[in-house]
């Protein structure tokens, strides 16, 4: 029967041929256009590490007061005294520092110096995010303790100084100083880059190729080249010398822990709210405990993190969309309703209601079909030019795989059976008795 109800369809597009084409153009451009938003939207939107953010946490202690803080809300980073006092509770399973901060890369060879961004993290930073390596590993935790002049490299630097071999145990000058490479990562990129989102200009960049040891760059005086949050509050110490930075109240610092159960969690917080208790009591902080712990997906909101243009352009494609499917069903309609005479002496010689939703729905899914052909052409063009829209190091993300291909047909079908359903149900209420006598 279905084939039936195709070959109905076929005959219905041949005899409206101009109808029928310009639905299918309504719709193929207005799927196109939701699929290639769509694309941007889930590569800037999709979980960086879905096997592990409901594990992971940034922890948040309001240490500049509610007459400084952004309408109640901690800083999103933390200063040095707080940042230290959460690494050495070792309250959680795991918990990393990171603060971002530019190095000079002295090649062996006759090469020029690079200035290369990196990460000061503690040693629990690659074991907590899953890091792959391609060679050697992390540092200890005594390297962390002994500020090792240790380092991890990206496998691109790998490239560009080693030729790709294994590097490690070899030593590489930073700041003019030689520091001995313990391990060499794979191709890691999360995008978005969500564990130093706050010490770094855009989280979609591409990933740092240097990693030292937290301590070692507090050690050095390594400023930060990240953000960077002062109070107003006047009673702050001298921040024209490291130590004055360090014992500042300002906020440069990014902490995570890993929590893995839900009584972790509860326990941790409870140890956050505890601490800020504590810095109460003892005078360091006047106002009450103020705090935060937030999982990844959370993070990611709080900071709003996903592209103004990538979801403004999500909004305006859907938005387009809509306004196509209006056009189809009343297209739709035209269609269904000129062939109210043929419908009456369907239902004349016996054919049901059910009968004609069937050979109207079959007849919108072949048109819908044939809009998703043309969707996926669109859509390929539109991949192909997303850089010219959007900003290069999001448009890269931006992939035409095959779940992208799919979805663009089952949309297409979809959409177009929903702007079918009016027209259908006009088309079902035609009465035989009322086309046999006009037509008689």
């Amino acid at each position: 029967m279905l084939t039936y109800y195709f070959d109905l369809a076929l005959r219905s597009c041949r005899r409206s041929k101009a109808l029928t084409a310009l639905v299918v153009v309504l719709m193929g451009c207005g799927v196109a256009t939701c699929m290639v938003t769509f694309a941007v939207f889930r590569a800037t939107a999709a979980d960086p590490i879905p096997w592990k953010s409901n594990q992971l946490f940034v922890p948040q202690i309001d240490s500049f007061g509610p007459a400084h803080n952004w309408k109640g809300e901690p800083p999103e980073m933390l200063n040095y005294t707080d940042a230290v006092a959460l690494l050495h509770a070792r309250q959680a399973r795991r918990q990393v520092l990171i603060y971002g901060s530019r190095w000079t890369v002295l090649p062996d060879d006759a090469q020029q110096p690079l200035s290369l961004e990196g990460d000061a993290v503690s040693h629990d930073f690659f074991a907590m995010f899953d890091a792959p390596f391609r060679y050697g590993g992390s540092w200890s935790a005594s390297d962390d303790d002994q500020r090792a002049a240790v380092v991890v490299i990206s496998a691109a630097l790998n490239q560009k100084l080693f030729g790709g071999t294994d590097s490690v145990g070899r030593e590489i000058n930073l700041d003019a100083r030689n520091y001995r490479i313990v391990g060499v990562l794979g191709d890691w990129n999360p995008s978005p880059r969500f564990f130093d989102v706050t010490s770094t200009w855009y989280p979609f960049s591409h990933p740092r190729q240097l990693y030292l040891p937290f301590s070692r760059a507090i050690d050095l005086q390594k400023a930060t080249s990240g953000n960077f949050y002062c109070s107003t509050n006047s009673v702050d110490p001298d921040l024209t010398n490291w130590e004055g930075v360090l014992h500042s109240g300002c906020a440069w610092i990014v902490a995570w822990v890993e929590l893995p159960t839900r009584a972790d969690v509860e326990r941790y917080r409870d140890w956050l709210h505890n601490y800020a208790a504590e810095q109460q009591r003892v005078g360091r902080f006047t106002w009450p405990p103020n705090v935060r712990l937030s999982d990844v997906g959370q993070w990611l909101h709080v900071m709003k993190v996903v592209p103004k243009a990538s979801a403004l352009s999500m909004i305006v494609s859907l938005s387009f969309l809509l306004i196509c499917l209006v056009n189809v069903v009343g297209l739709m309609l035209a269609r269904f309703m000129r062939r109210a005479p043929e419908i009456g002496v369907r239902r004349a010689l016996g054919a049901s209601r059910g009968a004609i939703y069937r050979q109207f729905l079959t007849e919108a899914a072949a048109i819908g079909l044939a809009g998703g052909l043309l969707g996926l052409l669109l859509t390929m063009l539109g991949m192909a030019g997303v850089g010219s829209v959007f900003e290069p190091a999001v448009a890269r993300l931006a992939r035409l795989d095959a779940s992208l291909l799919l979805l663009t047909v089952l949309v297409a079908v979809l959409t177009t059976l929903i702007a079918a359903l009016y027209p259908t149900w006009r088309a079902a209420q035609v009465q035989p008795a009322w086309q046999l006598k006009s037509n008689g």
